[in-house]
């Protein structure tokens, strides 16, 4: 019987990520997955969907230049190659989680673990003693009530990146985050794409003038959006809506959101919110049982990868007593890898509104040089502060590298600067960077280009 400080439920990026940190800690140390080393993320979410986005990036690219003068040939794509690229990045990745763990002897069990009702742990038959169990089993695809949609094949985010073919037309039902980054993965391949939202609108979580931005760009994409659907059944090649529209497809896929995997907390008699959707924590992630923890996907938020895994490094310094407190939602970025690029964090423009007097600043990058040089002008800048101390409250980037240029600004509210210190900020030139310090200079009135 293996006896361990800590098992890890898990091996996504909150699981990994905490077992190296109590490793690192010199705490005996179990990791129990039930599928894949990496978790949904690196297997079938966060990296395929990259490795994907990038070839169309390449196509659109290839487009682009055949408008000034740099003619590319793009007729034939050679989509067995593209997954196996896809592939190869995400063995890449495992190996290098496979490498961390032996290097700090963490043990990797593959199984499923189970608990009895004394809370002995199990898994493939075996007892594992254990002094304290963190949850990481991370979520499933959801899959609404649709009439009729289980006579039919369809594809969930899980399975998605399993196809071996283009189909020549693929409907989306989703609107969200995942559903848009998958059809503007698809269509510069010459997938047919169609998009299926209940909801008034796409990307609700976005800032209002992002999301202009982004219909805007499948517009001209021509990606067929369907907003305020209504859903009457599912046939074998199309999906009809209440006013006998049919959206046809070869391939359905539905990216409606995910929901927790509770099995193992429904075993541990864990307490859950008021809603029952995810596993109820205390300020240091302990559940309400003493020695369970739980992080990620499990216990809501944003369910994001990056938020797992901050999540489980507060939570292994709790399991091995030292100071924590719990991760701030409004330092968290918030990532589209379209074209453009959408990224933010902290609270919206309504949110801020609700709360403080504020200055809502937004400077594009239509008349930055490195943009136009590149031809990278669509998007803008949005910074969101009080108006007292010029604390930052929140920001938007809209525009090429914005998930990369989200952290510049959040680096100086991590670090409790302001406004006036963002605007201080010597930016090369010419880069696409510069245009956050317009924007911060202009919350000040010093702007020079605005």
């Amino acid at each position: 019987m293996a006896d361990y400080d800590l098992v890890v439920i898990g091996s996504g990026p909150g699981g990994y990520v905490s077992a190296i940190k109590a490793a690192q800690k010199r705490k005996k140390t179990a990791v129990i997955e039930a599928k894949n080393i990496g978790g949904a993320c690196l297997n079938v979410g966060c990296i395929p969907s990259k490795s994907y986005l990038t070839h169309a990036q390449w196509l659109l690219s290839a487009e682009q230049a055949n408008q000034y003068g740099l003619q590319v040939n793009k007729e034939t794509l050679d989509f067995a190659k593209m997954v196996q690229r896809k592939d190869q990045v995400v063995q890449t990745l495992r190996g290098g989680i496979e490498h961390l763990f032996q290097k700090y002897k963490i043990d990797y069990i593959e199984g499923t673990a189970s608990f009895d009702q004394k809370q002995q742990l199990f898994v493939n038959g075996e007892k594992i003693s254990y002094t304290n169990v963190l949850l990481a089993c991370g979520s499933h695809p959801f899959v609404p009530p649709i009439n009729e949609v289980d006579k039919v094949d369809f594809l969930t985010t899980d399975t998605f990146f399993n196809l071996e073919e283009l189909p020549k037309e693929l409907t989306v039902l989703g609107g969200g985050i995942v559903a848009i980054e998958l059809a503007f993965a698809m269509k510069p391949l010459g997938v047919k794409v169609n998009l299926i939202e209940v909801a008034p609108d796409i990307l609700l979580t976005e800032d209002s003038t992002a999301r202009q931005t982004m219909k805007k760009k499948l517009q001209q994409m021509k990606i067929d959006v369907t907003t305020q659907a209504k859903i009457e059944k599912v046939e074998k090649d199309a999906v009809v809506l209440s006013d006998g529209t049919k959206k046809y497809f070869e391939q359905l896929l539905i990216a409606t959101g995910r929901q927790a995997n509770l099995e193992v907390p429904q075993q541990l008699g864990l307490k859950l919110d008021e809603a029952g959707h995810f596993v109820k924590v205390d300020q240091h992630y302990q559940t309400s049982k003493k020695g369970i923890y739980a992080i990620g996907d499990m216990i809501g938020g944003f369910q994001l990868a990056h938020a797992a895994s901050a999540e489980g490094l507060r939570a292994v310094e709790a399991i091995c007593g030292g100071a924590t407190y719990p991760v701030d939602q409004n330092t968290i970025p918030r990532c589209l890898y379209t074209d453009p690029e959408v990224a933010s964090f902290g609270l919206s423009e309504e949110e801020a509104k609700e709360n403080y007097d504020v200055t809502v600043k937004s400077f594009p990058f239509a008349g930055n040089g490195k943009a136009l040089a590149s031809v990278e002008t669509e998007g803008f800048v949005k910074i969101i502060s009080e108006q007292k101390y010029q604390q930052i409250l929140g920001a938007v980037v809209v525009g090429s590298h914005a998930t990369e240029m989200i952290h510049t600004i959040l680096a100086v509210k991590e670090s409790e600067g302001t406004v006036d210190e963002l605007a201080q900020t010597i930016f090369a030139h010419p880069t696409l960077s510069e245009v956050i310090g317009e924007d911060a200079n202009s919350i000040i009135d010093q702007a020079i280009h605005g």
